[in-house]
């Protein structure tokens, strides 16, 4: 997936989730976060930000957050932290063959139960939710979802668990919104709960999948899995 009209920032502040103070060409704007996770490794002072300027104009805001760089041991991490890029980025890969195969059918958003999956595939007679989840917490190139408590996380767990005992397929994919990651686990300490309903989850049969990216200012493309350590 690619973004156009990328502009480079330097980050100042976080009001609140929904909005960020940035410095641009030496003016500061306030701009859209298209994260509302609390990411806070990653916007810290004076970070390197990339910002895309949208097509619609009649916003309050000029700018949408989408990447920042993290300075890491082994050097400057590329994080692309746009809530969006995961499900399009899935869609594009998925479409290429992967997991599925090339004659796979991708619809986005599939209401069942109470939950709405990101997507759903038909391969044949055969059909499979999938719900996509982005990824932007790093540790020593070790991955972890979620940053902050998901207890809609949890639910679309629970329901991918009914979902395979009435006959479908079930899928997570993590979307690893870098490159260079080594393994994905589900973060115990921020969101325990959720750690158990993953586990659970595959017990019961739901395929857990982790993929990385290679992320530029502009576009974000999914390269192939990376181990899942649960």
């Amino acid at each position: 997936m690619k973004y156009s009209n990328v502009v480079l920032g330097r980050f100042i502040s976080r009001p609140n989730r929904f909005i960020a103070q940035v410095e641009i060409c030496g003016v500061t704007e306030t701009v859209h976060v298209k994260n509302t996770g609390r990411c806070r490794e990653l916007l810290v002072p004076g970070a390197r930000v990339y910002l895309e300027v949208p097509e619609n104009r009649n916003r309050k805001t000029r700018f949408d957050l989408i990447a920042v760089e993290k300075e890491t041991p082994s050097g400057t991490l590329l994080i692309n932290m746009d809530s969006q890029a995961p499900n399009k980025a899935a869609e594009e890969w998925l479409s290429t063959g992967a997991v599925f195969g090339k004659g796979a059918q991708i619809r986005r958003e599939h209401t069942y139960g109470s939950s709405r999956f990101d997507l759903c595939i038909r391969q044949g007679e055969e059909i499979s939710f999938m719900e996509v989840k982005g990824v932007t917490l790093e540790r020593d190139r070790r991955v972890f979802f979620p940053d902050a408590p998901t207890e809609r996380g949890v639910k679309h767990l629970n329901e991918l668990i009914r979902a395979k005992e009435n006959g479908f397929g079930a899928y997570v994919l993590f979307v690893v919104q870098m490159s260079g990651a080594v393994s994905f686990s589900p973060n115990d300490e921020t969101h325990p709960q959720f750690g158990q309903a993953l586990r659970l989850a595959q017990q019961k049969g739901v395929q857990i999948l982790a993929v990385q990216c290679r992320v530029a200012p502009n576009s974000m493309e999914i390269t192939g899995q990376i181990p899942v350590i649960l």
